[in-house]
């Protein structure tokens, strides 16, 4: 029965979804002859921080209670394959909030270089790092992020939560919380200690009559996995032998993020924005559990594999965008363009993600693309200098391509992912034809990439 409603939502969410294009909202001249919706959608932007793609109960994890994210699920357009192109917190984000990939906004690398001699434990105290991490925070303030085109178009945004790229007015927010520090100082507050600044900045707007874009990204179900404990105790119902060292702990983060999730709808309703607000959810990276507390385990983030880069992506909008679950292959850099479209406004030139909420562009694009990097940048102004891998998903199959420069031991691999979502069976000698196939679309892609950012 159960499958039986999904299918009939995916059917009433593609019906609508066609249909809807022209019927979203009247549009008006923004009086700079760019056309935008007459009541123009807040936005607000989910981001959670290390969290594996299957650990809701909604995705099937039974040892988790996840009412506020299941609810959001049932409310949303969701997208099971969800992706980010790279399994580092620092990129991806960048990624999320600029519709760009790592080699187009150049921030490829959660720090920079670290210099011959220097002991890993002085780096982050030294003129060095200080000096590196304000020449990547220069281009998050020369790309077209979210909040400046949606400045231009009357938006006030709010920075919140993990933020790397110095003061929060780097992205072009108009208040934040954030100054400098690299995980983000005082936004890591979000959720962990308070939702206050989110009432009060939505309120403000309200009072001002300007339409706001939130930037929700708290620090978890990030480590350290230290959940308040009412929620520990309640998580601790539900864990397996062996969870006491390191899996249940994040478990328990996982449900704490949930709250927080819970915590903010209650927000939009209680400011009596709810319906009128786009809500999108993703995660920055993924997360599998290692053998020790606070440690993660391998295959999981820095990794290619679908246990650092894929996530569900959800997209609320009451009475604009009907629920459903869809199964294509999606990824981060569509979310951009899928707010800007929202808005009735063109993406950027250099945005290639597409609009999530026309399902002929989703289905028409054949083959998503990403791309990993060292930890610490290479070479902080050639992003080629930094690849660990390429990888593509085209059709049943998922591509993994290691770069020689920094992984000169690894070999390609093939998976056939939608049968194999936790690749275990590697295939590339089964199906020789379809890795030349795709190693050829994904050269492609890449020396047209590289090529453009020289």
């Amino acid at each position: 029965m159960i499958k039986y409603v999904l299918i009939l939502q995916s059917l009433v969410a593609l019906l609508l979804s066609l249909i809807g294009a022209s019927n979203v909202d009247a549009q008006v001249d923004d009086g700079n002859g760019r056309r935008v919706t007459k009541d123009r959608p807040n936005i607000v932007l989910i981001v959670s921080d290390d969290q594996h793609w299957a650990d809701y109960q909604f995705m099937g994890n039974e040892q988790l209670r996840t009412p506020n994210l299941d609810r959001l699920a049932q409310e949303s357009l969701v997208y099971r394959r969800g992706y980010v192109p790279s399994s580092l917190c620092c990129p991806s984000l960048a990624t999320i909030l600029t519709g760009l990939y790592p080699h187009q906004h150049k921030i490829t690398s959660n720090d920079p270089p670290v210099p011959a001699g220097m002991k890993p434990g002085e780096f982050p105290k030294s003129r060095d790092f200080r000096l590196g991490r304000e020449r990547m925070n220069a281009f998050m303030r020369q790309a077209p992020t979210l909040p400046r085109l949606l400045s231009e178009v009357g938006y006030q945004s709010f920075q919140t939560g993990k933020w790397w790229q110095g003061d929060f007015t780097s992205g072009g927010f108009t208040a934040g919380m954030t100054r400098g520090d690299r995980h983000g100082d005082a936004g890591l507050d979000i959720g962990r200690k308070t939702m206050q600044p989110v009432r009060d900045f939505i309120k403000k707007c309200q009072q001002e009559e300007t339409p706001f874009f939130v930037w929700y990204a708290p620090f978890l179900p990030h480590s350290p996995h230290n959940a308040p404990p009412a929620i520990l105790e309640e998580s601790k119902k539900r864990w397996q032998p062996g969870d006491q060292s390191a899996r249940g702990p994040y478990l328990a983060c996982v449900e704490w993020f949930d709250q927080t999730v819970g915590e903010l709808m209650t927000i939009l309703k209680d400011s009596d924005v709810d319906d009128n607000t786009l809500v999108i959810y993703v995660t920055d990276n993924g997360w599998i559990c290692g053998d020790r507390l606070n440690q993660y385990g391998p295959r999981s983030k820095q990794s290619p594999y679908d246990g650092g880069v894929r996530t569900p992506i959800m997209l609320r909008w009451p009475a604009k965008v009907a629920p459903g679950f869809r199964e294509e292959a999606v990824i981060s850099i569509d979310i951009a363009p899928t707010i800007l479209a929202s808005l009735g406004l063109e993406k950027a030139a250099d945005m290639q993600g597409v609009n999530l909420l026309d399902p002929v562009a989703v289905k028409n694009r054949g083959a998503i693309y990403g791309e990993c990097f060292t930890h610490n940048a290479v070479d902080i102004d050639r992003p080629e200098a930094n690849l660990r891998w390429r990888w593509m998903i085209e059709g049943d199959y998922k591509l993994i391509v290691p770069a020689t420069q920094n992984e000169p031991n690894a070999a390609t691999e093939l998976y056939r992912i939608i049968d194999d979502p936790y690749e275990r069976d590697e295939v590339s000698n089964k199906h020789p034809e379809v890795v030349a196939n795709m190693q050829k679309a994904l050269n492609a892609w890449y020396a047209g990439e590289v090529a453009t950012t020289k």
